[in-house]
């Protein structure tokens, strides 16, 4: 029996902030390949300009499972650091779902033994500090440490790659990480700058989910 072809991978960035999704875009733009699947990126209008509360959380988890279904992808990767809606989109959907938190988690520990997550406010760094304890993965946790910038904040480059080298510096030095997570979306176009200028794996986070759901349609494909 000829096998399916792989057809199609959405990224939904929950925030209405078009500028966010195009930097997802771009950080996953070498995984596309002519023989597909296509990776699609595509923004949530009717989310909040930059979610950073636990309101802006919990309100945009069903219009990201409306979306997330009218999609109909082969496999769909939900682009906000807080993983919102996760567990009720793998309950409700046939294919698969990836957070990518989550998966930069899981990519981090194959980089290194302790990962740090650089956070965008404090209030952000409490949410991952818990996320990662109810993942069981706080024995390779050192820290996360806020930027103490927004979302929209960091679409200016100097002054949120200043904040990602200083904080960085404090995670590796001060907290014992060997590997750091970009805890945003909105970072995705920081990791390489980054990792050169402090010399340790930074690992993005969109990425690391659209690596995730490649491999695992390519291991269906195969089976």
């Amino acid at each position: 029996m000829a096998r399916s072809p792989l057809n199609r991978i959405v990224i939904v960035n929950p925030n209405s902030t078009a500028a966010v999704t195009e930097g997802i875009s771009a950080a996953v733009d070498d995984l596309r390949q002519a023989e597909g699947p296509a990776i699609d990126c595509v923004t949530l209008e009717e989310g909040p300009p930059a979610i950073e509360t636990q309101d802006h959380i919990d309100g945009v988890v069903a219009p990201l499972l409306a979306r997330l279904k009218a999609e109909a992808a082969d496999a769909s990767v939900i682009a906000c650091f807080s993983d919102p809606g996760l567990q009720a989109a793998r309950a409700q959907m046939a294919t698969p779902v990836f957070g990518i938190a989550e998966s930069a988690f899981r990519h981090a520990l194959t980089r290194g033994r302790r990962f740090g997550i650089l956070a965008i406010l404090e209030a952000s760094a409490v949410r991952h500090r818990r996320y990662v304890a109810t993942l069981g993965l706080g024995e390779a946790f050192a820290e996360s440490r806020p930027l103490d910038l927004g979302v929209l904040d960091l679409q200016d480059r100097d002054r949120t790659f200043a904040r990602l080298v200083e904080v960085g510096s404090a995670l590796r030095d001060r907290d014992g990480a060997d590997v750091l997570v970009l805890g945003c979306a909105g970072m995705a176009g920081y990791p390489e700058d980054l990792a050169d200028s402090l010399g340790v794996p930074v690992i993005e986070p969109c990425r690391a989910a659209a690596e995730a759901a490649l491999a695992t349609l390519e291991e269906a494909q195969r089976a």
